[in-house]
């Protein structure tokens, strides 16, 4: 509408009293037009009846009724004024935004699309979907582009069932024509129902987030855990062999100086004897001078005199008793290298004795799951003592249950973290104990190695072994009596030591655990009451 073309219809449609637009309005009978509550107000307060633009004189108040075209014509002017102003203040879609599909000329956003008609909507274009009743039946949503892949292909009409037979989407004719005997509900009902379960999917997803962000956590703070172990490790390794360290060199300096001093006293036993030697040389010599003159003499008398003198004064000394004893300096080293093994068993002694009783926090309760047990297996009421009975008991075959080894495992199972026990191993010929992961053969042939799942030490015809593959030979000085086993599970370490003398024994390193892990007893067979004592897991002393 031109800017002239709007003032000149406004003219028509403004009251004269109010000035604005009309508001029901009526008509005098001199033909002027005026807002019925205006004109009604303006005879209220004058004197006289008359017309506020011509002054024709009325002598009975007219009486007033709707000028029904004007009020349409109004109507009209106000809605399209409304549609102007509301189109220009909204703006022109932008890129990537779904656009109206009734405007002409410049595209404006759309507000909403409708499913029904297929089409979407500016605001301006919206209004009748809000006000016409047929039309506010029609289903309204957020702005979608092709609203075209809404309809069926093959009917034409619009989707608006949902077949739970072959899920998917279908008109009306479809669920008559060709899905007729199938279950068909509409899509709302669909909607609802999957909307429920994406919700509860969502619900279990975030669970699922939650839990590792949980994990994450645990990972970061074992993390820092065993950064902090190894800091302290590395502290501790620092200062354990700069004190090792301190010890060799001041045992070689001893040795240096033990070596010089037995030099230096060999050197002045020979520089005595030297001088000594000398001395007498000197002596002979002379001696040698006078009786060379005394030979020379013809005094025969003087001669006969002479000589006794001279031969009783020479020396008698013995030269092979003036002998120099050089040092024996065989078994020196030997013996300050066995010196300083001895220094350094004590050291590690009082190292690894503190080291023991740091592990010995980390004790843990375990109990033995009978239904593990193999057959042959006697266990105690408490579940803390097993033995080899001999004989083979009727048992229920479980799956978690050891056929062919003579094993038993802990009720217990450990995922994370470090723990520790202490099984009696006292009084036995045979055995072994470690731990073992969750899944390992407890049924076919095998062998109780780390590649198989099994972490142990053992007693195995009087040699002590730790089952590496090839399993490696254990040097002990006295046979144990009680075996600690410790694990830290990220680290990937198992060891084991004599937990009476506190001594480590050996250690599995760079394991890689990924899932749970049991401590596990093997008695080894009876042998003819040989071997009948029980292995006991014992409680942990942190007094010790």
């Amino acid at each position: 509408m031109s800017a002239a073309h709007k003032v000149l219809i406004e003219d028509h449609f403004l009251c004269s009293i109010c000035l604005d637009v009309f508001t029901d309005p009526v008509t005098t009978p001199c033909g002027h037009n005026f807002c019925k509550n205006c004109i009604t107000d303006h005879w209220n307060i004058s004197d006289i009846c008359q017309c506020p633009i011509c002054k024709k004189e009325f002598k009975t108040r007219p009486e007033l009724y709707i000028n029904t075209f004007i009020s349409e014509m109004v109507a009209v002017f106000r809605r399209e004024a409304q549609q102007e102003t509301s189109s220009s203040e909204q703006q022109a879609a932008e890129a990537g935004e779904v656009l109206c599909d009734v405007c002409t000329g410049t595209k404006l956003k759309a507000l909403k699309s409708c499913l029904v008609c297929l089409l979407s909507y500016c605001e301006t274009h919206l209004e009748l979907h809000l006000t016409k009743s047929v039309l506010k039946r029609h289903q309204l949503v957020d702005p979608v582009e092709d609203l075209e892949d809404r309809m069926c292909l093959k009917h034409d009409k619009p989707l608006e069932l949902f077949c739970q037979t072959d899920h998917t989407c279908i008109c009306l004719l479809c669920s008559v024509l060709d899905h007729k005997t199938h279950q068909v509900v509409p899509l709302k009902e669909e909607y609802e129902e999957q909307k429920a379960e994406l919700l509860k999917t969502d619900a279990e997803v975030q669970q699922m987030i939650q839990k590792r962000r949980l994990k994450i956590s645990e990972i970061r703070e074992s993390l820092r855990i065993s950064n902090d172990a190894a800091d302290g490790q590395k502290a501790e390794g620092v200062q354990v062999f700069t004190a090792l360290k301190e010890i060799v060199e001041r045992r070689l300096k001893q040795l240096i100086k033990e070596v010089e001093d037995q030099q230096k006293a060999a050197e002045e036993q020979a520089e005595d004897s030297i001088q000594h030697l000398e001395q007498q040389t000197s002596e002979l010599m002379k001696r040698s001078s006078e009786m060379k003159q005394l030979s020379d003499s013809e005094d025969h008398l003087h001669l006969l005199q002479s000589f006794r003198a001279l031969k009783a004064a020479a020396p008698t000394e013995d030269l092979m008793e003036v002998t120099v004893h050089s040092p024996s300096y065989e078994g020196t080293v030997v013996r300050a290298v066995a010196q300083i093994e001895e220094t350094l068993t004590e050291v590690m002694k009082k190292i690894l004795d503190p080291e023991l009783k740091r592990i010995k926090k980390f004790a843990v309760d375990v109990t033995l799951d009978p239904d593990t047990a193999n057959a042959n297996l006697i266990l105690s009421d408490d579940g803390k003592q097993v033995s080899h009975g001999g004989v083979k008991k009727n048992l229920l075959n479980y799956a978690k249950r050891f056929t062919r080894w003579f094993n038993v495992l802990g009720k217990q199972s450990f995922s994370s973290g470090r723990f520790y026990f202490e099984v009696q191993v006292k009084g036995k010929a045979g055995w072994s104990v470690g731990v073992a992961r969750d899944s390992v053969n407890r049924k076919g042939e095998g062998y109780m190695s780390p590649q198989c799942g099994f972490w142990r030490m053992c007693l195995w015809k009087q040699e002590y072994r730790a089952s590496a593959d090839p399993y490696v030979r254990l040097s002990v000085l006295s046979p144990y009596k009680k075996v600690g086993v410790f694990v830290d599970y990220e680290e990937g370490l198992v060891s084991f030591y004599d937990a009476d003398n506190a001594d480590h024994i050996y250690s599995f390193t760079g394991c890689s655990f990924t899932e749970p892990l049991y401590p596990f007893l093997n008695p080894h067979m009876n042998n003819e009451g040989k071997n009948s004592a029980p292995l006991i897991i014992t409680p942990v002393s942190h007094t010790e």
